[in-house]
């Protein structure tokens, strides 16, 4: 008799994309320069592994502000006013008069990546570094205008290309014949550089759109700037999987639940223009869920969401606290249904230890030792399933922010393990939707998932299961108290019907974009204070262009620093703090 061969595994592989909004909105200038960076490197990377391997099947989940701030890019290149002032400095004619503060800003910038991967392994930029160092020792710093012009050329194009996805270091001829050239870059050079900065950014959403078209990649959204619904709703739910925590001075956060239904709308509206379709899921912001969210995006027509695995295991024991967790394979590899009287969506949990393997683990390893554990882990997982139907493993992790931490941006070790999940006999890669389809119409799909029932969601995060990382602390509330002092302003000027169509719209989208999760992850003692105090800045002068809106006073506090003791105290700290494990070490 023969041994029952398992059942085989499904992987969902999905990729979270997102940058809040680094405009200032009165301005118009952007503040930061990380969405059009990272659009050259991991957007266009990532979506190039999938373009090389018409076998592999993925999902993204695109937050809406970064789409916006895509589309706003293009649009500044097709009419030639950029509105970046690092970007700008590329594309300037010549740079033989800079003013100080353009100086300075070359400088300040053009460092910032991870040395190991990113600047050492070419040494014309090493060499940029090492003057700039020797410079640095004598105070020369403090006058940038003592570089020339020539060496600000050097540096602009080196970081540029420092930034470029591999796949287009490896292909695009005017990038490798600048890397080859190494140093001396002329004007035209520079210009060049730019208008091919502009093509690549113009390409990536038609990119991922033809990917979803050949049915390679489902598309999910976020609620538009990334909010956190559960703490709209309700402060309280923090207590779920933090008990004692302490809570911002403000009860609550007037008129949450209209403001969490604005996100969520916005989203669908932003899929349908650029996708042709409403989203079918959602990443909730930062995988932030509890019951009253999940059935608000339920009842908006949201499918399927997407958390943590430290979810999972507090909702099974909010559910039924007299029983033990039995073992993580027999819990974790399947998806749950949510519901009410009204509504239902289906929940996907994070495994995170293969997750933060990803994230944190095999960039340190050899691309194909690592593909080969993967690969292993998935493999013990299907062997020690022991049910008839096929285990769904959920793989989620930020999609832009791992991979300057690997050799070449992750290309050797992304493109290893799409070949080997893509041709391996036991194991197959899929989307949330075709697992949704398996649960709800199994007549017409070639898999057989077994889902759960959560009875009780326990609020919380992809992050330690809790709302830790956005709430709790004293910074992190004084951030709570001063948008809920703000959007009391906003309730107050909208009562008096003052305000026009237009004037609405821009106070609307402020209060929106203050609302996201970004300004509240910042603060804290765990990250780098130059990182912080970015982070702070543009939040206070966010909040700051609300009252200037509403043409109301600027509170004297949002013209100090939430993060004054932290700013104080740390001076260098290691990590950037762009991403977390799934589970404190």
């Amino acid at each position: 008799m023969h041994p029952t061969t398992p059942p085989k595994l499904l992987i969902s592989l999905y990729w979270h994309m997102h940058q809040p909004d680094y405009r200032d909105l009165i301005s118009g200038e952007y503040v930061l320069p990380w969405t059009y960076l990272h659009a050259i490197k991991d957007y266009s990377d990532m979506a190039f592994h999938l373009e090389n391997n018409v076998k592999a099947r993925t999902s993204f989940n695109f937050v809406p502000i970064l789409l916006d701030q895509l589309e706003d890019y293009v649009d500044q290149f097709t009419i030639n006013q950029i509105r970046d002032p690092l970007l700008a400095l590329l594309g300037k004619p010549s740079l033989a008069e800079l003013s100080a503060e353009q100086c300075d800003l070359i400088v300040d910038s053009c460092f910032k990546s991870h040395h190991e991967k990113m600047l050492s392994p070419y040494a014309q930029y090493q060499r940029l570094f090492n003057l700039y160092q020797v410079a640095s020792q004598v105070g020369d710093d403090e006058n940038l205008q003592y570089f020339s012009a020539q060496y600000k050329s050097d540096l602009l194009v080196w970081y540029h290309l420092a930034w470029m996805g591999e796949s287009i270091k490896k292909n695009n001829a005017l990038v490798i014949s600048l890397i080859e050239k190494g140093s001396h870059f002329t004007n035209a050079d520079r210009l060049a550089l730019f208008t091919l900065i502009g093509e690549i950014i113009s390409h990536l959403i038609p990119r991922y759109k033809a990917l979803q078209q050949k049915g390679q990649i489902e598309i999910s959204s976020t609620p538009h700037e990334h909010p956190i619904l559960p703490l709209l709703l309700d402060f309280k739910s923090t207590l779920d999987a933090m008990p004692g925590a302490a809570l911002p001075l403000n009860a609550q956060y007037n008129g949450g639940e209209a403001r969490a239904i604005s996100h969520i709308k916005h989203a669908q509206i932003s899929h349908q223009r650029r996708f042709g379709h409403q989203p079918v899921g959602m990443w909730p912001a930062e995988g932030a869920v509890s019951k009253p969210a999940l059935m608000l995006m339920a009842g908006q027509g949201v499918q399927w969401a997407a958390t943590g695995e430290g979810v999972l295991a507090n909702s099974l024991h909010k559910s039924n606290p007299t029983k033990a967790l039995i073992s993580r394979t027999e819990y974790l590899y399947k998806p749950y249904k949510v519901s009410n009287e009204q509504d239902e969506i289906i929940c996907f949990f994070r495994d995170d230890r293969l997750s933060d393997k990803i994230g944190f683990e095999y960039s340190k390893m050899h691309s194909t030792d690592a593909v080969r554990d993967f690969v292993r882990e998935l493999e013990h997982i299907q062997a020690s399933y022991q049910k008839p139907e096929n285990p769904v493993v959920s793989v989620i992790l930020d999609g832009e922010n791992a991979w300057e931490y690997y050799p070449y941006n992750g290309y050797y070790f992304l493109t290893e393990l799409y070949q080997a999940l893509a041709n391996h006999p036991n194991i197959e890669m899929v989307t949330q939707s075709e697992i949704c389809q398996a649960i709800n119409t199994p007549e017409q799909s070639p898999y057989k998932v077994f889902c759960g029932n959560l009875p009780e969601i326990a609020a919380g995060s992809w992050v330690y299961g809790s709302f830790s990382t956005w709430i709790g602390s004293n910074d992190k509330n004084r951030g709570w108290d001063l948008l809920c002092e703000a959007k009391k302003v906003y309730d107050k000027v909208l009562a008096t019907g003052d305000l026009n169509a237009k004037q609405l719209a821009l106070c609307e989208n402020q209060l929106a974009i203050c609302e996201g999760s970004d300004w509240f992850w910042w603060l804290g003692d765990y990250n780098s204070a130059a990182s912080v105090n970015s982070f702070d800045q543009l939040y206070r002068r966010n909040l700051s262009n609300l009252y200037i809106l509403l043409a109301q006073s600027i509170p004297a506090d949002l013209l100090k620093p939430i993060n004054q003791e932290v700013l104080a105290q740390l001076s260098n700290a290691m990590l950037s703090g762009t991403m977390k494990r799934g589970q404190e070490n």
